[in-house]
């Protein structure tokens, strides 16, 4: 059976100390330190003597008689001094061998110090309370250490078995029951896990989080850093986590080795796991099946501005993301990036409001072709958003544009950045491509040029209409004479029945030569 932390029993606390059952039939009364019963009690120690400090280490509930400090105030109140020294949890005092009530002086003493002082009304066998806290104490060790091997059994299953970062973060997340999160040493997220509300929650708030995160643990909030040979890379968070905090620790510690591992077997590039959690939230506003506004968190915690700015939708052809992310960074540029499918690369550009978005995108675009040359690259772009509500339908018109200047013959004209105008006829025939007609009218136009061997007259007309029915131009891109290229477009108007020379048939043939070509993209 999986070890979970739900399976687990909690940590005890002073005050879930005095609700066990033995505890209770001593009649317990907290006399002293009434607001700080949720300290946790680590062990249950019997002592007497007036300097008990020395033998404590801290977390402490001390069990005593007051046999040795019985007439002696002074003794009574260095008595409670020491413990709070020692950082205890708790002071038991049984009365009746030396105190027929709680002392004055031992109870003013605990209260100074915030020590919660017990008595119990009832002789009581302090044996059976320390078997009995001892006894769960040793439980919960027992059961943590268990969870710390089930957890790294399970993580290095996933990781042999090749398992990408979100499915071990997925495992973490079940067994902590709480948000998890992994950043880089900026505190930008590179991955979540956990219900989708409360990691949403964490990250709507996520840069105040990270410096509280990055510092002190407490309430929960644990972390672990990442890291090897001396250097350090990221960290792994729990946040909000329920159990105590040294099974977190260890939990978190078996985390953090696991994802160590994971980066080391994919070649140290820890930088892939930004690209991923770029790819998975521009394909999630791609999409649209999550709300854009539900994952604005997500992006503000991936370190894209996201209040009072200008959001420049791009989809880049053959673009590669590293050169894209090195390009944004030269040019000052806030933005995402990540791989869509089909070759293809979206960039959102995050952009403050007073800046010029076009002449931005347009030197961008002009960067990246200069360094790739403008027969390799296209940088398709909708309009600027102002509202992040509109962005995944921006990031689907880039996408089409690009989608529609696919064919690099057809983008050799086009300015830098392609929109929406730019691509016409072509723009349209791609939007309306799975459209069960527009297949039927291309089929029915081009039936007498679809077979296999008839993929060079295919061709001619595609060259042919695509330069306005140049014949000149459209024989010498296909290195054949006139009189041979005449002979191929008279068997072309052949098979098809229709006449090139007559405009009408001639844009029916090419609007379907341009939907035949869209359906097999």
């Amino acid at each position: 059976m999986t070890i979970t932390l739900d399976s687990l029993e909690p940590a005890l606390s002073v005050r879930q100390v005095l609700t066990l059952e033995r505890v209770l039939a001593g009649e317990p009364e907290v006399v002293a330190g009434a607001s700080h019963l949720d300290r946790p009690v680590r062990w249950v120690h019997v002592a007497e003597a007036a300097d008990v400090g020395v033998m404590l280490s801290g977390g402490e509930m001390v069990l005593t008689t007051g046999v040795l400090l019985a007439g002696d105030e002074d003794k009574q109140a260095e008595y409670v001094r020491s413990l709070h020294r020692a950082e205890a949890a708790a002071v038991v005092l049984g009365l009746g061998r030396a105190f027929p009530a709680a002392p004055d002086v031992m109870r003013r003493a605990a209260e100074r110090c915030g020590l919660p002082m017990v008595v119990l009304h009832r002789p009581f066998p302090f044996a059976e309370l320390t078997e009995e806290v001892q006894s769960r104490l040793v439980r919960r060790k027992f059961a943590a250490v268990s969870l710390s091997e089930a957890v790294r059994t399970e993580l290095t299953a996933l990781i042999t078995a090749g398992a990408p970062l979100q499915r071990l973060l997925d495992e973490v997340a079940r067994h902590s029951a709480c948000p998890v999160v992994v950043t880089n040493l900026a505190h930008r997220v590179l991955g979540t896990a956990g219900e989708r509300p409360a990691v949403d929650d964490v990250l709507r708030d996520w840069e105040r989080i990270a410096r509280q995160a990055g510092g002190v643990e407490g309430d929960g909030w644990i972390r672990a850093e990442l890291g090897g040979r001396g250097e350090r890379w990221g960290r792994i968070v729990l946040c909000g986590y329920r159990g105590d905090t040294a099974t977190g620790r260890l939990l978190a510690d078996r985390a953090a080795e696991a994802l160590v591992l994971h980066r080391m077997l994919a070649g140290g590039a820890a930088c892939s796991w930004e690209e991923q959690s770029a790819q998975s939230l521009l394909t999630d506003l791609v999409s649209g099946v999550v709300p854009a506004r539900q994952l604005l968190p997500r992006a503000r915690a991936a370190g894209l501005p996201v209040n009072r700015r200008t959001f420049v939708p791009l989809v880049v052809r053959d673009g590669d993301p590293a050169r894209l992310e090195r390009l944004l960074r030269l040019l000052g540029l806030s933005g995402l990036v990540a791989e869509l499918a089909d070759g293809a690369t979206a960039v959102l550009l995050s952009l403050p409001r007073d800046q010029d978005a076009g002449a931005l995108a347009a030197h961008f675009a002009t960067r990246l072709r200069t360094e790739t040359g403008p027969d390799h690259t296209v940088v398709a772009a909708a309009e600027a958003r102002a509202a992040w509500d509109d962005v995944p339908t921006g990031l689907r018109e880039a996408q089409h544009v690009a989608d529609a200047v696919a064919d690099s013959s057809a983008a050799l004209d086009l300015p830098p950045v392609v929109r929406l105008k730019d691509v016409h006829l072509r723009g349209l025939i791609r939007l309306l491509r799975d459209d069960p007609h527009v297949q039927s009218f291309a089929e029915r136009e081009l039936d007498g040029l679809l077979r296999e061997t008839d993929e060079d007259l295919l061709s001619v007309l595609r060259t042919y209409l695509a330069t306005g029915r140049n014949k000149s131009r459209t024989a010498q891109l296909h290195h054949v004479s006139r009189p041979a290229l005449y002979r191929r477009l008279e068997a072309i108007q052949v098979r098809l029945g229709v006449d090139l020379d007559d405009f009408e048939q001639a844009a029916s043939v090419h609007i379907a030569l341009l939907a035949h070509d869209a359906q097999q993209q």
